[in-house]
C-alpha cells in the first residue's frame, strides 16, 4: 500500500538536530511505523535559524503570556519566530494525516511541558510548545501524538487508528467531495465511532443526513472535524463490547446456537478483561468470510490498521 505521509519531530529519525547537537532516535517510530507512513522530518529550532549545538530554550510565564525564551539570557525570545514557522508551514502540512512529536519540547511538546518563573524556579504548571500548539490551533483534526506516549498501548492504537481513518477521508472524500463519497464513508465507519463515543455515532449521523440543508462543503467539514474529535477519545472494554454485539446482530441468521454462545463468551471474556480485543475481532472476521456479509466485512471497525502492527493485540 502506498505509505501515509506523516510529520515528524526530526530528532526523532535520528538527525542531530537539539541544542546538545544530538538526537531522539525512536526505534519504534523508525523500525515499525516506517512501514507504513511517509516522513516528512521536521525541527522548528533549525527551522527558524538556530543552530545545533546551541543554547537550551524553555517556556518563561511572563505576565498574562507564556514565552519561549534562551534559559541563560531571556532578553533572547524565539516565541514570535516559532509561532510564524508553524504558519509558514501550514500550507506545506495540508496532505499529512498526522504528526509524531517530542516530548518535553518547548517548541514540539504536546502537552505537559514545564512553565517556569522568570528567577528560574517551576511555575507549578505545564501546556504544550509554542510550534505544535500553533499547529493543533490551525488544523484541530489533525492526528498529533508524543513518541513517548506511543509506548502506552491504548494510546498507540488509538493514534494509529486516526491516523488511517484520517488518510482514508482525505483520499476517498476530501480530495472530490461529494455527499454521495460521504454517506459510503460514514456507512463505513459508523461502528468505529461507535465505538468511541456513541453520541458523536448519532450526532455525525444527523449531520450525514443534512437534516438542516447546510452546503455540501460546510458538512464536509463539520464532519471532518466531528469524526477526528471523535476518534481521539479512548475506546474502552464496555463500548467495543457493544459494537461487538451490535455486529454480532448481523450474523445471528447465519451462525448456529453453538457459534453464537460461543461468540457471546468470547465477547464477555474481552469484556471482563480476559482476553484482548483481536479475540473477538478475529472470530468475527472468521464468520463474515464463512457466511458472507458484504455490509459489516466493509466497516472498518474490524480492520481500522494492518494487522501486521498487533496494536489490537494488546488492548
Amino acid at each position: 500500500m502506498k505509505k501515509i505521509p506523516i510529520a515528524i519531530s526530526s530528532c526523532l529519525l535520528g538527525n542531530e538536530v537539539r541544542y546538545d547537537g544530538g538526537h531522539k532516535q525512536s526505534k519504534y517510530c523508525l523500525n515499525t511505523l516506517s512501514d507504513w507512513f511517509d516522513y516528512k522530518p521536521i525541527c522548528p529550532e533549525m527551522g527558524i535559524g538556530m543552530p545545533s549545538p546551541r543554547p537550551p530554550i524553555h517556556l518563561v510565564e511572563k505576565g498574562d503570556s507564556i514565552r519561549v525564551v534562551q534559559v541563560d539570557d531571556h532578553d533572547v525570545d524565539v516565541t514570535e519566530e516559532l509561532k510564524g514557522f508553524a504558519r509558514k508551514r501550514i500550507p506545506e502540512l495540508d496532505r499529512i494525516s498526522g504528526y509524531i512529536v517530542i516530548r518535553n519540547s518547548p517548541s514540539c511538546g504536546m502537552e505537559r511541558v514545564k512553565v517556569y518563573h522568570e528567577n528560574g524556579n517551576p511555575a507549578g504548571k505545564s501546556t504544550r510548545g509554542v510550534y505544535i500548539g500553533e499547529i493543533m490551533k490551525q488544523r484541530p483534526e489533525l492526528p498529533v501524538e508524543e513518541e513517548g506516549r506511543l509506548q502506552d498501548p491504548k494510546l498507540r492504537e488509538n493514534f494509529i487508528t486516526r491516523v488511517f481513518a484520517y488518510e482514508d477521508f482525505q483520499e476517498n472524500v476530501k480530495a472530490n467531495p461529494t455527499i454521495d463519497k460521504l454517506v459510503k464513508f460514514h456507512s463505513r465507519y459508523k461502528y468505529l465511532v461507535m465505538a468511541h463515543c456513541y453520541e458523536d455515532y448519532k450526532e455525525l449521523g444527523r449531520l450525514v443526513a443534512n437534516q438542516d440543508g447546510l452546503a455540501t462543503a460546510e458538512i464536509i467539514d463539520k464532519y471532518e472535524l466531528g469524526l477526528m474529535t471523535s476518534l481521539k477519545k479512548i475506546a474502552n472494554p464496555k463500548s467495543h463490547s457493544n459494537v461487538l454485539y451490535h455486529i454480532m446482530g448481523y450474523l445471528k441468521d447465519s451462525l448456529t446456537s453453538e457459534a453464537k454462545q460461543e461468540l457471546v463468551n468470547v465477547i464477555e471474556q474481552y469484556r471482563k478483561g480476559m482476553v484482548t480485543l483481536i479475540a473477538p475481532v478475529t472470530l468475527i472476521n472468521h464468520y463474515i468470510k464463512q457466511f458472507g456479509n458484504d455490509y459489516i466485512a466493509s466497516q472498518a471497525y474490524l480492520d481500522p490498521h494492518p494487522i501486521e502492527l498487533g496494536l489490537r493485540n494488546y488492548i
